[in-house]
């Protein structure tokens, strides 16, 4: 049974690899296996989103996407979860139903999430959400997310129409996205348009990605005091975490790593390095994810260097 499971997963990355062709999508290859790496990562669980930034602009971006997905999910069925997502011009690959059970988990407060307030200097740790205006801003965010993406509809299938991402058209930001994947598959030819979702809000994109893309650090400061918080951040040495993961090649005793993440985090805050609390937790919680698909995934490894900080610290 785990050899049937494992080859689908193979056979899911040789038919996205097949249409990024089909679709003349030209893609450096560097590029294309970090695209491939994504799309694995999101189908195991191991992520909910997957920033796009490593070949091309938008809206060609965006477009190249939306192709791709709508022709690899008629030939997949462990893609149709997978839907472009676009913010302030930024475009993501997110797993519908991932992201509704990470959203989920972070109000819920079963997955732990630090937030370090770069408006201070130095910057600090804020040890409840009602400290600051910001991080009360953040939690709206969130709950912005959790009504856009609900959980209780990934497990009663119900299904509504989500926004759709167009040119000249923003939607509502009360719409909601059927996490529950019973729509048609042509809804994978539009990305979901969240390009509003930060205009009423102080909270940075930055900020937001940090939670979005599954780090358990986050760096929060707002749109007004953004060239402060780099400021505070640039006189700060970070520890740049970095996780790898190795597939469980069976035919292949060669021990082929990925990275699965990047984040930063003031050496300050992380005087214990992999042994901090948030640390040990945010280790625990990969490692499970990893167990669900021990049949693709065989394990994972904590990289930590440090390095004087630059305003391009801020990983996304």
């Amino acid at each position: 049974m785990e050899e049937k499971e494992t080859s689908a997963y193979e056979e899911m990355l040789r038919v996205v690899d097949s249409c990024i062709s089909r679709i003349r999508w030209r893609l450096k290859p560097s590029s294309k296996r970090r695209l491939l790496n994504d799309i694995l990562f999101l189908c195991t669980g191991l992520r909910p989103v997957v920033l796009v930034d490593y070949d091309g602009t938008m809206p060609q971006l965006q477009e190249n996407l939306c192709a791709l997905l709508c022709i690899a999910q008629k030939e997949s069925v462990i893609l149709h979860p997978l839907r472009v997502m676009v913010i302030e011009d930024t475009a993501y690959i997110t797993h519908v139903k991932t992201l509704a059970e990470h959203v989920s988990s972070s109000l819920s407060s079963q997955q732990q999430l630090l937030l370090v307030d770069l408006e201070q200097n130095p910057p600090k740790m804020l040890s409840c959400v009602e400290e600051k205006e910001i991080a009360s801003e953040f939690a709206k965010m969130q709950n912005l997310f959790s009504s856009t993406f609900p959980f209780e509809a990934s497990k009663d299938l119900s299904s509504v129409q989500p926004p759709m991402a167009t040119l000249n058209k923003k939607p509502s930001k009360c719409k909601t996205v059927d996490v529950s994947c019973s729509g048609e598959l042509e809804r994978a030819s539009e990305a979901i348009d969240l390009l509003d979702f930060l205009q009423d809000t102080q909270i940075t994109l930055a900020s937001l990605n940090g939670w979005l893309l599954g780090y358990p650090v986050t760096y929060l400061f707002s749109k007004k005091n953004a060239e402060q918080a780099m400021r505070n951040l640039s006189t700060q040495s970070l520890r740049i975490f970095k996780v790898f993961v190795s597939r469980n090649r069976k035919s292949d005793s060669r021990n082929f790593e990925d990275e699965l993440m990047s984040f930063t985090v003031p050496c300050d805050m992380s005087l214990r390095q992999d042994k901090e609390p948030w640390a040990d937790v945010f280790r625990t919680r990969i490692t499970m994810k990893l167990k669900r698909f021990d049949h693709v995934w065989a394990s994972m490894r904590m990289e930590i260097t440090t390095t004087d900080s630059h305003c391009q610290a801020i990983v996304l």
